[in-house]
């Protein structure tokens, strides 16, 4: 039987608000083996590594390294035992070369730094683990997927033993889902031990060896990978079955709520958007799909007032939107699930309920006399709280203090009840486990069968396929595919045309007309 390179033994961390993110949590990874953590959102993934990285320190518990206990009170710490973090945001300073970012901070390795030492040393290490990246190009012209392998090699340079990997392939196409997986075969093989987040159950059991779920902070145990099923694992998770098939009513459309003519957005001389065209109507879900960057986020906020175009028509029930502010178009029935919920969709230091009636409070009928009508606005939160299952303490409880998963179910809440006629929904189950995202995914197929109009942003591309009516990929700023039956096609194919490999050939002047 493999050694165990890692050993976390009764791990507890408890936060000065009496919140248990971690209860008497074990996992231990063996050397030369891709380890999967999942569990629900709030069930203690991202802590449990914080303390594994030497960001959070724990109340309770062991952890051994190399077969040694160790006290990680830093990240700088971790490095240096052997443990590399991949955060799911990347760390990397855009201005700079790929060799420059990889050498940051080796300055007492490297104490007269040499750019062609560190190109000769990236290109080493390049060839070594099978990571294709060209030390020269400055990260920010690389994609989203070039920029991965870079933290990846960062973090080898630097001698890691055991690299975590926070949710790698959240936002890449199939293609580089595939390459990176690819790359993480060649670096185990050579003895490293990953460890791998993911709410994609599909990937982790398609490459991972062994599994550790996590559920309300406690360990539920670890699993040997070959032969469960998803089934199983987000029975594991969730504590109860969760179902991958959804069930689209067959809907009659009805007239047509978004109109968009020839869209075209500029941002320091670049092309952001160019002639984007789209029509939805009631009843129906269009979905976009593309790699992010490519226009979808700036046609939301366009769309949803947080953003000026610079030329185009864009129209909501037959009413020009031109110069409309925020407050009125949303009072034209228009709900936005945003991309950056933490920015755009609650405010951190506000209560549960404050962030649910955050668009309606303004209302006559929450009015009572000068004042608010609280009791029928804390009415409102408490119902909303319990018919969308959000876990808290109470309504009185600051938003900040919720998993992701259940802070997006109070975005969700709050414009999914306003009886909206078009729903903007925003990467809507980014970050959210597979229990939420069932949820999530749910509720946006009955408002568009209750007859709502719904544009789905999404670069889950499962999400995406599962969920839509129609969809449509964006790449450039432009609209460069369209599909009617997202059931016809295949997700490779989808990739081909994310990734600008593919076009079609017909000029879609307007999609789904």
């Amino acid at each position: 039987m493999e050694s165990n390179i890692l050993e976390m033994n009764h791990i507890t961390k408890i936060y000065p608000n009496g919140f248990v993110a971690n209860n008497d949590v074990t996992l231990h990874a063996r050397k030369g083996e891709i380890h999967a953590i999942v569990g629900e959102n709030g069930a203690g993934k991202t802590t449990l590594m914080k303390v594994l990285f030497g960001i959070e320190k724990p109340d309770k518990g062991q952890i051994i390294f190399e077969g040694k206990p160790v006290d990680i009170k830093c990240p700088s710490e971790a490095i240096s035992l052997g443990i590399g973090m991949v955060h799911q945001h990347f760390m990397l300073v855009p201005s700079l070369t790929v060799a420059e970012n990889i050498m940051l901070g080796l300055g007492k390795v490297f104490k007269h730094f040499s750019l062609e030492k560190a190109i000769s040393t990236t290109e080493e290490m390049s060839i070594k683990y099978g990571i294709d990246v060209d030390p020269r190009q400055k990260v920010q012209n690389l994609s989203v997927g070039s920029k991965q392998r870079v933290e990846i090699l960062k973090a080898l340079v630097r001698g890691a033993k055991v690299l975590i990997l926070d949710e790698p392939t959240a936002v890449l196409t199939p293609q580089e889902s595939t390459e990176l997986f690819k790359q993480l075969l060649v670096i185990k093989n050579q003895g490293h031990t990953i460890i791998f987040i993911s709410h994609k159950l599909k990937e982790i059991i398609s490459f991972c060896d062994r599994l550790t779920v996590l559920r309300l902070g406690r360990s539920i145990g670890e699993k040997t990978v070959r032969g469960i099923s998803e089934s199983e694992i987000s029975r594991l998770m969730v504590g109860r079955d969760v179902l991958f098939d959804y069930c689209k009513p067959k809907c009659a459309v009805g007239d047509v709520v978004l109109d968009i003519r020839n869209l075209c957005l500029k941002q320091e001389s670049k092309e952001i958007l160019k002639d984007v065209s789209l029509s939805i109507r009631e009843g129906e879900i269009l979905g976009i799909a593309g790699v992010e960057g490519n226009g979808q986020r700036e046609l939301a906020e366009i769309i949803t007032g947080l953003r000026h175009k610079d030329s185009g028509e864009i129209s909501i029930l037959g009413t020009d939107m031109d110069n409309k502010s925020i407050r009125e178009i949303r009072r034209m029935g228009v709900s936005h699930v945003p991309e950056d919920r933490m920015t755009y969709g609650v405010v951190r230091n506000a209560s549960i309920s404050e962030n649910l009636f955050a668009d309606r409070y303004y209302k006559q009928e929450y009015q009572k006399g000068i004042l608010l009508d609280m009791k029928k606005l804390n009415s409102l939160a408490d119902d909303l709280i319990h018919e969308y299952t959000v876990k808290c303490d109470d309504r009185n409880q600051e938003i900040r203090m919720l998993s992701g998963g259940n802070m997006q179910k109070v975005v969700i809440a709050r414009e999914f009840s306003s009886s909206p006629r078009l729903i903007i929904a925003n990467q809507p189950t980014r970050g959210v486990d597979v229990g939420a995202s069932e949820f999530i995914r749910n509720h946006l197929i009955r408002m568009r069968t209750n007859g709502a109009a719904v544009l789905l942003i999404s670069a889950d591309l499962n999400e995406v396929m599962d969920v839509s009516d129609r969809l449509i990929v964006m790449y450039g700023g432009r609209i460069v595919a369209s599909f009617d039956n997202p059931d016809a096609i295949t997700e490779q194919e989808i990739g081909e045309y994310m990734l600008g490999l593919k076009r079609q050939e017909v000029e879609m002047e307007r999609s789904g007309t």
